[in-house]
């Protein structure tokens, strides 16, 4: 996997929109037993990338990006 890290506040409102949007909507994601409103979700994405809890992945290979824990092993390779 080729791999970048991509600043949160580098993309357009638009953009870290689509991205966060498509990130919590994708199918299979589990949040509990409570189903919380599409907005708060993406509230909560946004305040972890605000907070450098979660950060923004891009593939270049796949062309697509996902959104990461900080601590995810993946994200240290990015930064090693």
């Amino acid at each position: 996997m080729k791999a970048i890290k991509i600043p949160y506040d580098q993309l357009s409102p638009e953009a870290l929109q689509g991205v966060i949007e498509e990130f919590v909507t994708r199918d299979g994601r589990d949040y509990g037993e409570v189903e919380m409103p599409l907005g708060t979700k993406i509230a909560q994405v946004m305040a972890q990338l605000r907070s450098g809890k979660a950060v923004i992945v891009f593939d270049q290979e796949t062309e697509s990006c996902t959104i990461l824990k900080s601590d995810d092993p993946l994200v240290k390779v990015l930064e090693g």
